[in-house]
């Protein structure tokens, strides 16, 4: 895609956070959850957080009171220290806990987030240089499939063409999905490992040649949510976007109608007259 294409693709996880954002804070921070896996996420990484700044005001609030506190012009001289069983139990002790503290919950997610039992619908993703195929195994659109690959006009990537609200996240054919169904994606890819990823579903798994990897979510609001390829899988794999739908029922199933009518009509023999 030339140079132009390159610094694009390079530039794409710089400008996705933003651009994704659902909410106005996903520009500085995650994306606004909307599936209960998505949610234990963004906690656990406002917690950690927290526990971070805290280890680090009192690391550093020791360490500049010490400097103060003990500097010649106050007339501190060096002394000789000894080795402290109460003090060396508690640097032992303190860490391990707050370790604990933060596996608990980390745990319990990465368990939920791996089970892809009962799902209500299951989706095939295949990963391709540089755009996916979707194949519905399960539910309603039993049978649907198709290829979706990036949509974003040439001229708005190496023109000077105003860029769209969804820029190098727009694709021609969208996942579509109905609101409050469990949704089960099972990933492979064709030629190299890509990985598929949308924030706002707390879901990235990577698509291995050879291998089937799987994920689920449930999302609990309608919308238009995107990703993209979150792996290294050539020079324009910037350029591999996800997009997915979360529609009403009704919607979902008028989607259903019209894509097995679609498919039905490019099947159809060819009319020999």
């Amino acid at each position: 895609m030339g140079r132009t294409g390159h610094i694009a693709g390079l530039s794409l996880f710089l400008a996705a956070a933003p651009t994704l954002a659902q909410e106005p804070h996903a520009r500085y921070n995650l994306q606004a959850p909307v599936t209960t896996i998505a949610a234990q996420i963004d906690d656990m990484h406002t917690f950690m957080l927290i526990i971070c700044l805290v280890i680090f005001i009192g690391v550093f609030g020791v360490m500049f009171w010490s400097v103060i506190r003990h500097r010649k012009s106050r007339g501190a001289v060096a002394a000789n220290f000894h080795e402290h069983t109460g003090v060396e139990i508690a640097w032992t002790v303190i860490p391990i806990l707050i370790l604990l503290g933060m596996a608990w919950p980390a745990t319990k997610t990465v368990i939920a987030m791996k089970d892809t039992s009962n799902p209500d619908i299951t989706i095939k993703a295949t990963g391709y240089q540089w755009k996916w195929g979707y194949d519905y195994l399960q539910g309603e659109g039993e049978g649907i499939r198709f290829l979706s690959a990036l949509s974003t006009p040439r001229e708005q990537i190496e023109g000077a063409a105003p860029k769209g609200d969804a820029y190098l996240l727009e694709v021609d054919n969208p996942v579509v999905v109905p609101v409050g169904k469990k949704i089960r994606v099972v990933l492979t890819a064709n030629d190299v490992i890509h990985s598929w990823w949308v924030p706002a579903f707390g879901v990235k798994q990577d698509a291995i040649p050879g291998f089937i990897r799987d994920a689920w979510f449930l999302a609990e609001k309608e919308g238009v949510y995107r990703g993209n390829c979150a792996e290294l899988c050539g020079r324009d794999h910037g350029f591999m976007p996800i997009e997915v739908h979360v529609v009403s029922e009704a919607r979902y199933a008028a989607w259903v109608a019209e894509q097995k009518s679609k498919m039905a009509v490019a099947q159809a023999p060819a009319d020999p007259g």
